[in-house]
């Protein structure tokens, strides 16, 4: 975890945004994943975009994921979903992400939209404490890892939880190659 300084997620609900903290507190006892072994540490917030947190923090990018919100229409009603992505790879917004919405185009939510449907930061938003009807996507990669970084719903904190908890969340579907390698 590079140089995070950890401490148990329920404890510091400071550092974690409102629908974060409500999660967390109601996470399911019989969740394959406990509670407590979701972290938190904070960070400045000037470094919350990935390139910059994982070279501040000595965290490998391999270890860092990313939850970004993707929007596509059918039929006139608007849908979202949320990725979870490891930082080496891109999500594929318009192959696997658009067929699993069903929708003609998809593409990244706005911004103003992400923060007022997620109560979140953007920037921080994490998959942990979003809008219940939504679909959390989460590249088999992230579900591989012992452990990854993602936001806490804020930019001046990050998440450590081991990658199957992301895999366990409600509405979470693991899907191969729901990213490509970047670059």
């Amino acid at each position: 975890m590079g140089t995070l300084k950890t401490e148990p997620a329920r404890s510091r609900p400071d550092l974690l945004a409102s629908p974060v903290a409500a999660a967390l507190e109601s996470w399911s006892p019989e969740a394959p994943v406990d509670a407590d072994a979701v972290l938190v540490a904070p960070i400045d917030e000037t470094l919350a975009d990935t390139a910059a947190f994982c070279a501040a923090y000595q965290v490998g990018l391999e270890v860092s994921a990313n939850c970004v919100v993707v929007a596509g229409k059918r039929d006139g009603v608007l849908r979202y979903a949320a990725c979870v992505i490891l930082a080496t790879t891109r999500a594929d917004v318009n192959g696997v992400v658009r067929r699993h919405l069903d929708v003609r185009k998809a593409s990244f939510a706005p911004m103003a939209d992400a923060v007022e449907l997620t109560g979140m930061e953007y920037g921080g938003i994490t998959p942990i404490g979003l809008p219940e009807q939504w679909p959390i996507l989460v590249d088999a990669r992230v579900v591989a890892a012992a452990h990854v970084i993602i936001g806490s719903g804020l930019r001046r904190s990050k998440i450590a939880l081991p990658g199957p908890a992301l895999g366990a969340l409600p509405n979470a579907q693991v899907i191969e190659d729901l990213a490509r390698p970047a670059g």
